[in-house]
């Protein structure tokens, strides 16, 4: 793409960039898919997503013999924060519900259809349908076979863009301060406290639609950062029946691998958040001033958004903290 007389140049390079690029491109030669069938035990399947390391898992239909949707982290939240009631009572939907049967139930406010791409799309297009359909996982499916290939997310797109980035020249505006820039989340912040219990942050993901949560202490200073991937550690732990610990209790007690808090300011430049997020493979850093309070979230939505869509006057979708 020209851009328009008078415009800067470098405003185009990352979506030039991504439009020149297919989601095979950005494809790793080998990774590990799981895969479920719809008949399959939800308790199960999210005990398979665990000893697997895996987020999520697209769903097979035996009876129509496709793939039907996505099983993730975010169909755990919503069981435990829609069928919880007190560590005494058993989560008997969890405990015996089919994959199938909790569609049935979900899908009833939501939208009945897989999302996916094909492999020779571009990775703009796929950036394009992960930011449009706030989604975090994108299958991308073979035409031909009709087989799932790979999961194309936000953060693989990122790390093949810092990876290969080198290749193309470095936009000045990566100098620019994150202050600078309109990238990020700065107002209505969700934030949860430390003595809240793990209910009130599942209520937070339901009703905020957000990813993480910065964890905050008395004073306001962040102390953690509580993610929807943390929250499967429950089931790692069999701990999804007690929901009354507090943060505290359960950031103390979660394994070391889970994600920390990796935090930026305001007067770094974009070039050293991105390389940040990057290397720690992480979805998001919290903005802090120098007191450690929170003010702002930069994710990786974010951060695409910016660099791929808005040059290509591709605004923002009503929004939500991710």
């Amino acid at each position: 793409m020209t851009p328009p007389t008078g415009t800067d140049p470098d405003t185009y390079i990352y979506m030039n960039f991504m439009k020149s690029h297919s989601c095979y491109d950005a494809m790793p030669r080998s990774s590990k898919l799981v895969i479920f069938d719809t008949t399959l035990q939800v308790k199960k399947a999210f005990f398979a997503l665990v000893a697997n390391g895996v987020r999520a898992a697209p769903l097979w239909d035996s009876k129509l013999q496709c793939f039907v949707g996505m099983l993730t982290i975010t169909d755990f939240i919503n069981i435990l924060h829609r069928y919880y009631k007190s560590p005494l009572v058993q989560i008997y939907e969890l405990e015996e519900h089919k994959i199938e049967t909790w569609r049935e139930i979900y899908l009833q406010y939501s939208v009945n259809r897989l999302i996916s791409i094909k492999p020779e799309s571009s990775l703009f297009d796929a950036i394009y349908s992960l930011l449009k359909n706030k989604i975090h996982r994108l299958p991308v499916i073979d035409p031909a076979s009709g087989n799932v290939l790979h999961i194309l997310t936000h953060k693989r797109i990122l790390k093949f863009l810092h990876i290969f980035g080198s290749m193309i020249p470095k936009p000045r505006f990566l100098q620019k301060q994150i202050n600078e820039v309109p990238i990020g989340t700065f107002r209505q912040i969700a934030t949860v406290q430390e003595s809240a219990s793990v209910y009130d942050a599942l209520a937070i993901f339901v009703e905020r639609r957000v990813s993480a949560l910065p964890v905050v202490n008395e004073q306001g200073k962040v102390v953690a950062l509580y993610s929807r991937f943390d929250v499967i550690n429950l089931a790692a732990q069999k701990n999804y029946n007690n929901l009354n610990m507090t943060m505290k209790e359960t950031i103390s007690s979660r394994s070391c691998w889970m994600e920390g808090v990796l935090k930026c300011y305001p007067h770094e430049t974009l070039e050293t958040i991105i390389d940040r997020i990057a290397k720690a493979e992480v979805h998001r850093l919290v903005l802090v001033d120098s007191e450690d309070v929170v003010r702002g979230i930069v994710s990786l939505s974010d951060i695409l958004q910016a660099l791929v869509l808005t040059p290509a006057d591709i605004y923002k979708w009503p929004t939500f903290q991710v």
